[in-house]
């Protein structure tokens, strides 16, 4: 133990003190020199230093203790992270001057290790400042991939997806014709997806290597979002970073992942380049990136070529997937509780499909009740139920003075059950999309639904996300009957974390409905 007594200990732990002191000071007058406007009301329970991340480090998910907090503290408080402060908004109202009054001003996002070492330093658009690198990364995305167009031209590759989905369910079910097929569809639904993304941004690469190398990808993208929920000290305390370089082994492990993640994109970009150097075009969204990448970079300097096609590819394929997964995981789930709605919804498919052929994505036109499904479970289960931003500049929220820098909160998961505007908000009733609130869609715009968020930040990605799982819920539930494998409720208990997977695998028995001919 005697290191722990060696000068350079000592003189680092004077250091930290001092600086605690220093910046305590400064947050002191600051907050004296502000006491002439109306803050927020603080929640209570902070500790000194980290302030309430030990309140919200769980075992809750994080929009359950701020729904809780919501409950005592009022709709709209703030609370401490270390040395910075966070605006919750809990209503729709604070959530729209949020977003369309005080849009520009909350356009960045709140920055934090795991950003900055896996998302190329920031080089990723859903990960960076609102700045004109953003800007132009954005308008690129969707030209490029995310346009209406763009995704009507897709809509082959994610009918190949979902057929090839069909056809795993039914080769499984007729391995074993007099036995009762249980399978994981949290499990398939993200190999699908994950399957899908790579196929969108990165062509063929998938069809090259075995299942194992594909194993490693999705345990790449699961850890990724693993890692994206923690914070480290230094997040919360700057002036601490060197307490984790020197031992919490957290930047080591965001390092290693970060690493692993690169080193597939970057065998995916050679392989594009040298394709392209036998004059192959490349039609897919990192093809396309190869010729475009070059005058950004020169255009921002910061960052290179190779880099940016990296970052911006990554960006794609990782939204996509988690929104996608999550959404169908919780839509089943739903229906599994709910069995009146899954009827109701297989009646639909049989009206309008029959059942002599697959589901195809011109179909969901007339699945109105589907869609219904879709909208009602990103209410219930939004994919990201608080959404992250930072202040800008000094601006004013329900009539509450809001310093610079602040981080915003906006909690969709109560907002989404606020029972002014939702009847009897904690129940599944997809009907409620096509009567009392059949004019609220999910876009950004009604501000009472917002699982894409809203404002300038609105996620790009809403129309190929929502046609990827329209086609593939509408095809799960026209190909199979289903039933829980437990034979009790689907255990509803999401992940701790920033995003809103299902906790538990989601273990159900399947039977085909349709003509063997029609999976082949």
């Amino acid at each position: 133990m005697e290191w722990l007594l060696s000068p350079w200990l000592i003189a680092t732990a004077m250091v930290s003190i001092a600086a605690t002191f220093v910046l305590g000071s400064f947050h002191l007058l600051r907050r004296k020199a502000i006491t002439t406007e109306k803050l927020p009301p603080e929640a209570a329970g902070g500790w000194p230093f980290i302030g309430h991340l030990a309140v919200i480090s769980g075992p809750e998910p994080v929009y359950t203790t701020l729904s809780n907090m919501a409950d005592k503290y009022g709709p709209i408080f703030t609370i401490r992270l270390g040395t910075r402060r966070a605006l919750i908004v809990n209503t729709w109202e604070a959530a729209k001057e949020c977003f369309r009054i005080n849009d520009i001003n909350f356009s960045n996002r709140p920055r934090t290790a795991g950003m900055g070492i896996m998302g190329y330093n920031y080089a990723m658009v859903g990960l960076t400042n609102y700045s004109p690198y953003w800007r132009e990364m954005r308008k690129i995305s969707v030209l490029n991939l995310l346009s209406n167009k763009k995704v009507a031209i897709l809509r082959g590759v994610r009918e190949l997806e979902v057929e090839a989905l069909m056809k795993l369910l039914f080769d499984q079910c007729k391995s074993k014709e007099k036995e009762k097929v249980v399978v994981d569809m949290k499990k398939l639904f993200g190999d699908m997806t994950i399957s899908l993304m790579v196929r969108t941004v990165a062509g063929d690469v998938e069809k090259k290597v075995d299942v194992g190398q594909k194993e490693k990808w999705r345990q790449l993208i699961r850890e990724f979002f693993k890692m994206m929920t923690v914070f480290t000290v230094s997040d919360v305390l700057p002036y601490l970073k060197w307490f984790d370089l020197m031992f919490s082994g957290m930047h080591k492990a965001m390092k290693k992942t970060g690493k692993a993640f690169d080193a597939v994109m970057q065998l995916w970009l050679e392989e594009h380049k040298s394709r392209q150097a036998d004059g192959n075009q490349e039609f897919d969204f990192m093809g396309e990136m190869l010729s475009i990448a070059g005058p950004v970079s020169q255009q921002f300097p910061l960052y290179d070529a190779d880099t940016i096609n990296k970052a911006t590819c990554k960006t794609m394929m990782l939204g996509g997937t988690d929104t996608m997964t999550i959404t169908l995981t919780w839509a089943l789930c739903l229906l599994l509780n709910n069995l009146h709605a899954f009827k109701k919804a297989q009646d639909e498919l049989d009206e309008h499909v029959g059942k002599c052929r697959q589901v195809k994505e011109s179909d969901l036109e007339n699945l109105v009740y589907i869609k219904a499904i879709i909208k009602e479970t990103l209410r219930l289960q939004p994919p990201i139920p608080v959404i992250p931003r930072e202040a800008i500049e000094d601006c004013t929220v329900s009539g509450y003075f809001i310093p610079a820098r602040t981080r915003l909160f906006v909690n969709l998961w109560k907002i989404h059950r606020d029972p002014r505007v939702w009847s009897n908000p904690t129940e599944f009733q997809p009907e409620r999309f096509l009567e009392s609130h059949k004019e609220i869609d999910v876009l950004g715009q009604h501000f009472e639904l917002l699982p894409f968020g809203g404002g300038r930040r609105v996620c790009p990605a809403i129309s190929f996300s929502l046609q990827g799982t329209q086609l593939a819920l509408a095809s799960f539930l026209h190909g199979f009957d289903v039933s829980i494998a437990s034979g009790e409720s689907i255990d509803m208990t999401g992940s701790f974390g920033t995003t809103n997977p299902k906790a538990t695998p989601l273990e159900v028995v399947i039977k085909p409905r349709l003509p063997t001919e029609t999976y082949a």
